[in-house]
């Protein structure tokens, strides 16, 4: 469930400081003094300034001409990227460069407003590159990712560090009271000055210089995690012969183990079971061969450890080192301190008290937990205890015997269009008055991509939705969410957003069916793309889902709720063969089960918070670590039960904050609950999915980007600040 941006432009400048590249405001060493723009009385130029920008060429150096200015995925070729990006970096640093020389007085509009327009050629083919990288890669894209990510790394440092552009930038903070600035103009420029100033703009020009090394070394290394754990994901994949191994999996799950067998050219009578990016596998439910669950289960934990091409563990050294040493860098003791002074928690003392405030709790729910699988092994005949690799098999089983409910009877009345379109769409619609139809005429970029204009309550056109959901070799894991196209008034666009999954495609001629947890993965990156469309900005830098980490995941989390609202539920949980609606009597189970098994399931994501939180926490002095031990020692201090309950990511796997700037900020998922649990509670005390209701939520959270603090924007709309009660009673652990 994870939502990135990869776009190294000046427009995102206030996104990335929300991303792995954030910097704090502590004071770093000053560098000398910049001369400022020239004061009103100064003399007038001779001749009027006319700065010389190029004109980019080819398919990226013109807005589409598709609907909302969709990319043309039947026209763009992998030839295309490369020449693009290295136009749009020498357009937008000569639009900056006329932005910093301009020689009349530094005005909101000559040089904030002016800011936020440069860089279009790159953010569009950025856009699309990002996107593709993630979701549809291959050989050529991946090379050209690894060239131009140093050259995009340059640029940003160009552009932050550029002392005439921060002279101007300074000038007009400096005098934001007399400037009578509205709102979200007073607000972009603070967050550009603190951006800067966050990313070493007062940093002496020796300083300067090594930071730049600094940051270019860490996009090569982060590009590099990324392709190595895509590839080593796909190789880490469990292929096998033998037929019992498959003893417990549906039809649907043989049928495609034998395609992915034969898609990659293994002979007939072979098997291949795909990792998923977490830790736990999800056929691991159902697996009745124990040997085949544990070696599923190694291959899926030591994926990115073998000791080959693809092992991750030198990278992860080097990042971390390099993290800690640009820390100090910025005056910093650890890398975390650094990230989250723009954050919603602000401190990582704060972060990691507000997780540690649930171990307890978590604690004795996961020996509990562990204690009553190892009773029902010993009941089923078992003669061994639960590992990590049983957990899943024997609290499928042990759910089944406690509720008389398995994923088997759930499934047939989740076929995947009609949990989208009857399920996802219909809950926005019931909340915020949207409506969508499929189209057929916009390019897409994979054949198993699909196309919605989402029209808003009045019939107007409000933005294009673009949905991806099946798992391939060539796509990163896990899911998320992004834009092609960026909501702003400034610019005149609309929004145009994407959502990609990872479920498990069925076999020709199977039912597309898919399980309750990806179902409700559905209904969380629809909260994002909710967060994208219903966005209504004027300036993009601070439009849609360019928010904080910990604030990010909030919009996303909080429509998982809707899910089970009983109006949603009974309009989209139908037989794909009868049309049957679910029975009450399951629904009831799902209910009476939903605190099942949660010293689990929220356990092995606060453990991974925790180790990312630790590694995040080195100094700049403690050198390179041993990564194994290091992980071993982080999670054995979180008093968490790890060795039933393992972390969900591994060091050596852990996208998230290696790859895609969740660096220190895993955290937001379980501090984003809180959020979304406190404001369903609000909702249930004020009349819950109602059109206003939802109508208020659009025009005080979805629409507002980060126009506003954040803890004011939930203080306005909640009318308090948020508690953790609502979150531990949801997950059953009060």
């Amino acid at each position: 469930m994870h939502f990135s941006h990869k776009e190294f432009t000046m427009r995102t400048l206030p996104l990335l400081s929300v991303s792995l590249l954030a910097l704090a405001a502590c004071a770093p060493k000053e560098a000398a003094p910049v001369a400022v723009a020239p004061a009103p009385e100064a003399a007038p130029s001779v001749a009027p300034y006319a700065p010389v920008i190029p004109k980019g060429t080819g398919i990226f150096a013109e807005a589409s001409s598709l609907p909302f200015q969709a990319p043309d995925f039947s026209k763009i070729k992998d030839s295309d990227y490369e020449p693009a990006i290295e136009q749009g970096i020498a357009i937008q640093l000569a639009e900056v460069d006329a932005i910093a020389n301009d020689p009349d007085t530094p005005t909101f509009d000559n040089t904030i407003v002016a800011l936020e327009k440069s860089g279009q050629m790159l953010t569009r083919v950025l856009y699309v590159f990002s996107a593709l990288t993630s979701a549809n890669t291959n050989d050529t894209l991946d090379a050209i990712d690894s060239r131009t990510a140093p050259k995009l790394s340059d640029m940003r440092d160009t552009i932050l560090l550029n002392d005439k552009l921060f002279a101007r930038i300074k000038y007009l903070h400096e005098r934001r009271a007399d400037l009578g600035l509205e709102a979200d103009q007073m607000q972009v420029l603070e967050v550009t000055y603190d951006n800067m100033v966050r990313n070493g703009a007062l940093l002496s020009a020796a300083d300067k210089t090594e930071l730049k090394s600094v940051n270019a070394r860490l996009s090569t290394l982060s590009t590099d995690f990324g392709q190595k754990l895509t590839k080593g994901t796909k190789d880490g994949a469990l292929a096998f012969t033998d037929k019992r191994w498959l003893a417990g999996l549906s039809k649907a799950d043989v049928a495609a183990a034998q395609k992915t067998a034969g898609d990659r050219g293994l002979p007939a009578g072979s098997y291949v079971l795909p990792l998923q990016n977490t830790t736990q596998q999800p056929l691991l439910a159902s697996m009745g061969n124990r040997a085949a669950r544990q070696a599923l289960f190694e291959h899926s934990w030591m994926r990115s450890e073998r000791g080959d091409a693809n092992d991750t563990r030198a990278l992860v050294q080097e990042l971390a080192e390099l993290r800690a040493q640009k820390a100090r860098l910025l005056g910093y003791p650890d890398y975390a301190s650094y990230v989250l002074t723009n954050q919603m928690a602000q401190t990582p003392a704060k972060a990691i008290g507000f997780l540690e405030q649930m171990v307890p709790a978590l604690a004795a729910a996961q020996q509990r937990e562990a204690a009553e699988l190892n009773t029902f092994i010993r009941k089923d005949g078992g003669k061994f205890t639960v590992t990590p690799a049983d957990w899943d098999f024997y609290s499928e089983k042990l759910r089944k015997a406690k509720y008389d409910l398995d994923e088997s009877q759930i499934k047939p009345y989740l076929e995947i269009t009609n949990v989208l379109e009857n399920g996802v769409f219909f809950a926005a619609n019931q909340l915020y008055g949207l409506t969508f139809k499929k189209r057929s005429d916009i390019p897409v970029y994979h054949p198993d991509v699909t196309v919605y204009t989402v029209y808003d309550a009045d019939g107007s056109e409000l933005a294009l939705f673009y949905f991806d959901p099946w798992k391939r070799d060539n796509k990163s894991g896990g899911a998320w969410m992004s834009n092609f196209v960026d909501q702003t008034t400034l610019l005149g666009t609309k929004p145009v957003v994407f959502n990609v999954e990872n479920f498990t495609k069925p076999a020709p001629g199977q039912p597309a069916l898919i399980s309750w947890d990806d179902a409700s993965t559905m209904f969380h990156e629809f909260g994002h793309a909710l967060h994208g469309m219903l966005s209504n900005q004027r300036y993009p830098s601070i439009a849609g889902t360019n928010t904080a980490r910990d604030f990010v995941e909030f919009p996303s989390q909080f429509n998982e709720n809707w899910m089970t609202e009983p109006r949603v539920l009974a309009n989209f949980a139908k037989h794909y063969q009868t049309g049957a609606p679910m029975p009450a009597a399951l629904v009831a189970k799902i209910e009476k089960a939903k605190h099942f098994n949660q010293g689990y399931a929220l356990g092995e994501v606060v453990a991974a918070a925790l180790l990312d939180l630790k590694w995040h926490a080195l100094p700049a002095d403690a050198g390179k670590q041993d990564v194994d031990a290091f992980e071993a020692k982080a999670l054995g201090s979180t008093g968490l039960d790890v060795a039933h309950v393992p972390t969900r990511y591994r060091t050596s796997y852990f996208r998230h904050i290696w790859a895609n700037g969740y660096a220190a900020g895993y955290y937001a998922y379980s501090w984003t609950e809180m959020l979304d649990h406190d404001a369903f509670a609000w909702f249930e005390a004020n009349g819950g999915m109602t059109r206003a209701n939802g109508q208020r939520f659009r025009d005080m959270v979805l629409s507002k980007g980060h126009s506003l603090d954040y803890a004011q924007m939930y203080r306005a709309f909640a009318g308090r600040d948020p508690s953790i009660e609502p979150m531990l009673k949801a997950r059953g652990l009060k």
